[in-house]
């Protein structure tokens, strides 16, 4: 492993294990950090994973028994790509990379304007574009607004309307990209307004984030590199 990949995939992942703890508590559950990993013990929001590994090598068992895997459904985020959960009743959901852009990488001007949601109303409609029409708008509550390490970014047409977006969460030393969308166009329409936000308002901090498939490809066009694998597992 390089010396940017042992910085930048537990830098990543503990990142995005803060935010996982993030969403958790605008649910209103509380997770745990431990020395391996993070972890929520009563089921997490749609999408977001029961624990998180900080470390390779955690203790598969031990990370297991700190979940609820009583009904289907629990998740696991192996940032490492180094469990074998199998045994436990796990499959695995998908493979991903997680990408790193230095904080001096240049950004390309984008052609939306942009702003961070600071109001619930603007909240919504920023959650029903990413969305689009799929019924999960009400994952994203009003207390992320309160969450001073979280920005949700808004890239909106000349007439207001949401167009673009992604949340941004940010610690000491890097800024995690997530939920990357754009109602037309793709993600390669959404990253020039998204990079642009984070390089205004964190100017200092690299990027990190994961991706997989065709979003993988996307975030690379845009300058970011693939620091080393993650998996994502399943329960039952």
């Amino acid at each position: 492993m390089t010396a940017m990949k042992q910085f930048v995939i537990p830098a990543a992942a503990r990142n995005n294990a803060e935010w996982c703890a993030a969403m958790s508590r605008s649910h209103g559950l509380t997770g745990e950090f431990g020395v391996q990993a993070w972890a929520v013990s009563a089921r997490p929001p749609l999408y977001y994973p029961d624990a998180v590994t900080l470390v390779p090598g955690a203790d598969a068992a031990a990370l297991v028994d700190r979940i609820d895997t009583a009904a289907a459904g629990a998740c696991v985020k192996d940032s490492f790509a180094d469990l074998d959960l199998a045994a436990a009743g796990f499959k695995v959901l998908f493979d991903a990379q997680w990408i790193h852009r230095p904080a001096s990488a240049p950004t390309t001007s984008p052609d939306l304007a942009w702003d961070v949601v600071s109001d619930r109303d603007r909240l919504r409609a920023w959650a029903l574009a990413w969305d689009d029409g799929n019924g999960n708008a009400d994952l994203f509550r009003p207390e992320l607004l309160d969450d001073p390490a979280t920005s949700v970014l808004v890239g909106h047409s000349a007439d207001g309307l949401v167009t673009a977006g992604a949340v941004a969460s940010r610690n000491d030393h890097v800024v995690g990209i997530s939920n990357v969308f754009a109602v037309e166009g793709g993600t390669d329409r959404a990253w020039p307004v998204v990079l642009d936000a984070v390089h205004r308002l964190f100017p200092t901090l690299p990027v990190v984030g994961y991706e997989h498939g065709a979003d993988l490809d996307a975030a690379i066009r845009h300058g970011f590199e693939a620091a080393g694998p993650l998996r994502v597992w399943l329960h039952g």
